[in-house]
């Protein structure tokens, strides 16, 4: 049997007054138990927020659990975050005993390993999200472990920086790509070959404001100071502290979520999966809305709003997603991918998503 999707086959129908019944409860038992549970509470809303979406008519599941998440973190907490304890010390005794070098090995040694393990953690997150979501009884997965993406994601980083920061967009798509063509869904790989020199435009537009803005500051003193007079001059070098204020904290962060809408886009749009393929509709308005609200929903409620912004986003995420082409449930398999048997724990240490 074949479905022949022509339309977007993602459909969310959560409501927010369902959700916040959760969020509200998990808020009140990760307080009472001084944050342990809210390994559980992750799970719990991941389990709504999953069976409330439908792709081609049938709902997906999240088969993750608290216990997972949970291991996850004591694995950190012994493998990562003791070692680097004790060599914390270690620095701290090298300085007092005037040893400059060691410490400074020490330091850049343990920044390259907190790198590395980031983007293991960017790797490893994806694999086990993919292979705790089933649909139709069919689950995803890696059988790579994320060990080499860890070294992808340093060096690419790194590369991406070295011409003044101009091939980061080459970075990001590049992981992104490297990523997704490891995964799988049941019988079938994902295909990423998303095109980097699609984001330049925006970004440089990102990249050069700042200095734009820089250089009008400087254009604004020297023509106040060649004016002479004092008062006129005093006004002028407020406006131009005003016009920076507004750059900065503005019409920067408004640039780059502008830039991470291009992104997103061109990033989802070269995936294929089989012969499906994927899109995202979200233009800049829709994050700038989105990124908006939210700040409003956590400021008017003095914070308790941040509990919804798990189901805002993931809304969000449903809604505009879209996937053409064809399903043909006859060739549909398990996976054969194994499962990793704790969950995110670098992801939750380093606090970076993986979507």
């Amino acid at each position: 049997m074949t479905e022949d999707t022509k339309k977007s086959a993602f459909q969310f129908h959560g409501n927010w007054v369902d959700f916040f019944k959760i969020a509200i409860v998990n808020l009140l038992l990760s307080i009472i138990t001084l944050g342990i549970y809210r390994f559980w509470a992750t799970t719990r809303e991941r389990e709504y927020l999953w069976s409330e979406t439908e792709f081609i008519d049938e709902r997906i599941e999240w088969t993750g659990t608290g216990m997972e998440l949970f291991i996850g973190a004591i694995m950190v907490s012994i493998l990562l975050v003791l070692p680097i304890s004790i060599l914390s010390f270690v620095v701290q005794g090298a300085m007092i005993q005037d040893n400059p070098k060691l410490a400074i090995t020490i330091i850049i040694g343990l920044s390259l390993l907190i790198y590395y393990l980031i983007g293991v953690a960017y790797f490893r997150a994806l694999r086990y999200r993919l292979g705790r979501t089933y649909w139709r009884g069919i689950r995803g997965g890696s059988d790579e472990p994320g060990f080499k993406y860890g070294l992808s994601y340093i060096w690419k980083n790194v590369l991406g920086v070295i011409p003044i920061y101009l091939l980061v967009p080459w970075a990001m798509i590049s992981l992104w790509n490297e990523r997704w063509n490891h995964m799988s869904f049941g019988a079938h790989k994902f295909h990423s070959n998303a095109d980097w020199q699609d984001l330049m435009k925006r970004y440089m537009l990102f990249y050069l404001l700042p200095f734009l803005g820089v250089l009008a500051g400087i254009y604004i003193d020297i023509s106040s100071a060649a004016s002479g007079e004092i008062s006129t001059g005093e006004s002028t070098a407020l406006g131009a502290i005003g016009l920076l204020l507004i750059l900065f904290y503005i019409a920067l962060p408004l640039i780059a979520l502008m830039f991470y809408s291009k992104y997103f886009r061109v990033a989802v749009r070269g995936l294929r999966l089989h012969k499906l393929e994927f899109d995202f509709k979200a233009r800049s308005k829709d994050w700038i809305l989105l990124f908006i609200g939210n700040i409003a929903l956590v400021v008017f409620t003095l914070g308790l709003g941040y509990i919804m912004l798990p189901y805002r986003n993931w809304k969000f995420f449903v809604t505009h997603m879209e996937a053409y082409g064809e399903v043909n449930l006859d060739e549909l398999t398990q996976s054969e991918t194994t499962r990793s048997k704790h969950g995110e724990g670098l992801l939750d240490a380093f606090d970076v998503g993986a979507i």
